[in-house]
């Protein structure tokens, strides 16, 4: 089994954010992952662009697989987003970048991209350890 399919197995279970809002994984590395989120008329506000909550939550679901995978358990204590543009498109993507992990504290950045190429958001998160990695 790759590390891709590992890792959507493991967090399928994150239902809230595959089920509801339809995120799914494409990518999965040391520190890194790289989630979309196909939008639907479900996700949009009364504008006709997707809402804040479902730009937030596709960069916390990218956050939460690149944080954890193959790693101890962390979670958001901290997080800020800032909305750079409203999205045309039809897929929104987040790359959850690592910059930095220690003991009890990490420090991730998220960058949100349509498919049209517009940066939508950038969002920056601290996460704080809870567990330690269960052995395979």
């Amino acid at each position: 089994m790759t590390d891709l399919e590992r890792a959507r197995r493991v967090f399928y279970s994150t239902t809230f954010a595959t089920e509801v809002t339809g995120c799914v994984i494409d990518a999965v590395g040391d520190g890194y992952a790289k989630c979309s989120m196909t939008l639907t008329p479900a996700h949009k506000n009364s504008l006709g662009v997707p809402m804040g909550g479902a730009v937030f939550t596709l960069a916390d679901f990218a956050f939460g697989v690149a944080s954890n995978f193959d790693r101890d358990v962390f979670v958001s204590s901290a997080a800020e987003i800032h909305f750079l543009t409203a999205s045309q498109g039809r897929v929104l993507t987040a790359e959850a970048k690592e910059i930095r992990t220690g003991r009890q504290t990490c420090l991730f950045a998220v960058t949100v991209t349509d498919d049209l190429g517009s940066q939508v958001a950038y969002v920056t998160v601290t996460g704080m350890k809870v567990g330690e990695r269960k052995k395979k």
